[in-house]
Order: structure tokens, then sequence, then C-alpha cells
């Protein structure tokens, strides 16, 4: 079968790779669609020390089930599944409270089990037993179940800030993940939303999708005096640093109201510390957030709200790629010309 493998940091590519089958108690899909994210691009462009390779890298995924073993209960040839990539162990510290995501023994589908860049992919018994894998809804196309995955992360995200009706949320970055975060913020009563973008370009495509937001564009106005500005000089009760950069975090705190939340949501790909003033923290009393992956409870909570018509991310992906043109994907989305690119193998 046909694959996008990582063989080592600087090189991935499309080549032949042995089918899998399934386990006594596992599963094949026929990959229906898997989208790329953040972390992928990072991964394509630096290389990821997590990955051993050579693996098929892609967790954001919906496939067909075309092989069962038979001691896998519960599941059936043809029907559609979506997976929540990071797999707890069930036993730690962390399992045991319920923040499975967090596992001392994570395991994540394209990183220790090959992924969904591949015609065909095993879904690993343990995922089956940790609840990992669940029916995607009828009705909701391949394409849209797999951005169920990167969504629930924003949920995760979300979590810790207890956003609350009419309270402000500034989120710094306009991609998908972005959106995404002004999408869940305005469903809990969010009100303004400032989108902080230094690419005019970029700013102007967010709003045709986010149009509720309040856009400030960084890159040519000063971003702190107009955030007083449109606070009144109070500040804001909400930031997210939905981009993997370290001055964002740094502005977060001094843009924060007194009391207010930040979640530092987006990764940094190389330096990593010296952004954070904690005088601020301290003095404001400022609540900083990471975040990780996803719970399957929160996957689950996120396709229910795909399925219900509660949230409709349709309109942020932007263009299906065979799996031969994935290099174009990840091309696109270095350029950001693109908001969510999905692969169809």
């Amino acid at each position: 079968m046909r694959a996008y493998i990582y063989e080592k940091a600087g090189v991935m590519r499309v080549g032949e790779t042995s089918q899998p089958h399934a386990k006594a108690d596992s599963a094949v899909i026929r990959v229906l669609a898997c989208s790329v994210c953040g972390t992928d691009l990072r991964t394509w462009q630096f290389g990821n020390e997590r990955i051993s390779p050579p693996r098929v890298t892609g967790h954001e995924l919906c496939g067909e089930i075309v092989e069962i073993g038979p001691q896998r209960k519960g599941f059936s040839v043809g029907e559609r599944i979506s997976i929540a990539p990071a797999i707890g162990c069930g036993a730690c510290y962390s399992c045991r409270r319920g923040y499975t995501n967090l596992c001392e023994n994570l395991q994540t589908i394209g990183f220790q089990f090959d992924g969904g860049f591949a015609e065909y992919m095993e879904v690993p018994a343990v995922a089956f037993d940790r609840g990992n894998v669940y029916a995607t809804p009828a009705g909701v196309p391949d394409e849209v179940a797999a951005l169920a995955e990167p969504i629930a992360c924003v949920v995760n995200g979300q979590e810790f800030l207890h956003i609350q009706k009419g309270e402000s949320v500034a989120i710094f970055g306009s991609g998908f993940i972005g959106c995404m975060h002004a999408e869940l913020a305005r469903m809990q009563g969010a009100k303004p939303v400032f989108m902080i973008e230094p690419n005019e370009s970029r700013l102007r495509e967010a709003m045709r999708l986010v149009p509720f937001a309040v856009p400030i564009p960084s890159g040519i106005v000063d971003l702190h005096a107009e955030i007083r500005r449109l606070t009144e000089g109070s500040g804001v009760d909400v930031l997210i640093t939905a981009c993997p950069v370290g001055k964002a975090q740094a502005d977060a705190i001094t843009l924060a109201a007194k009391r207010g939340r930040i979640s530092l949501f987006g990764g940094l790909p190389k330096e990593t510390t010296g952004f954070l003033d904690s005088n601020l923290i301290h003095y404001k009393e400022l609540s900083v957030h990471g975040v990780h992956a996803s719970t399957p409870a929160q996957n689950r909570k996120t396709m229910g709200w795909i399925a219900a018509g509660e949230l409709d991310p349709r309109p942020y992906i932007t263009r299906q790629y065979p799996l031969e043109q994935i290099d174009q994907a990840f091309e696109d989305l270095k350029r950001q010309s693109v908001f969510k690119a999905v692969v169809k193998p």
C-alpha cells in the first residue's frame, strides 16, 4: 500500500509499505480522511524526537473498518470510526484521575503506532481497550469527522478557562486553531472576541470565517495601545496563544486583566524559556494553563456538537489532497495559503 513515511528528521516520503492485517483483538481501517495539524507541519519542517521511525504519521482521521479480529466485540466491518489518538495506559497516576492525555506511558497514533497518512491503518487493540475508538455519526462527512480531534484539543484548552458570558477573549493567531478557539468562545457567550494576527491577508480571510470577532492587525497597529483602547484600560479576561510564538506568550501576560486566565495553547518549536513575567502573574493574580492533546470524552463531545449542527467546521477545509500530493499540502500550510488541509488516501 501507499503511505507517507517518516524515516528520520528531514526525510519524509510517499512510498510502498506492507498493508496491515488485523490481530485477534485489533482492526484495520481504510483511511477515508486524515487532516494535517500543526504538529505534523512542525515534524515536516524540523523532525520530531517523539516519533519512533520508520513511522506512518497522521492522527486526525476517519476510517472504515475493513477487517476486525474475532476477539474484538462491539464494532463490525463496514462501520466508520473515529479515534482519539492519545492513548493512555489506564494505570498510571494521570490515567487513574481521568487525564489519559497526560499518561506517563502515553502512546499516540502517528507517533508510536502507524497513523492515517496511508491507504490502510491498523487500529491497535489498546485504542479499543481504552475507549479511544468510537463510531462516526451518520451524516458527518469523512473530512469533517477528521476535524473532531483537533477541535477536541481546543475543548481541552478551554476547559481550564471557564469562559463566562460577556467576558472578553483575545486569541493570538488566526489559523484553524485560532478560529476554532473563537468559535468555542462565542458558543460560551464571550464578547468581545479579539483576533490578533500580524499577517493582514491571513486576518482578512479569518474574518470571513469568524465575522463576529474584532480583528487586530498586530503588524501595523500598536497591540498594547489598541487593547487598552478596546477594553477601556482594564485588559482582557481570557487570552489564548494559538500560535507557536514566544512573544505572544509574553504579550498575553501583559495584556491580561487582573485575575485573567491564559492558555499557552501553541507549543514552541525551539527556545521555550524566558517569555513569562512571573511578577505580573503574581501581582495581577493571573492563571496560566498549559494544554496537551485531548481525552476520548472530549473527542466524543466535539463530534456530538458537529453531528448536531452546533459547530460547523466545513468552511475551514480549504483544500483536499490525494496522498501523492501531501508534500504540497505541507507547502501550502507553511505559506499559510490554506486553513485546514485534508488528505484523502
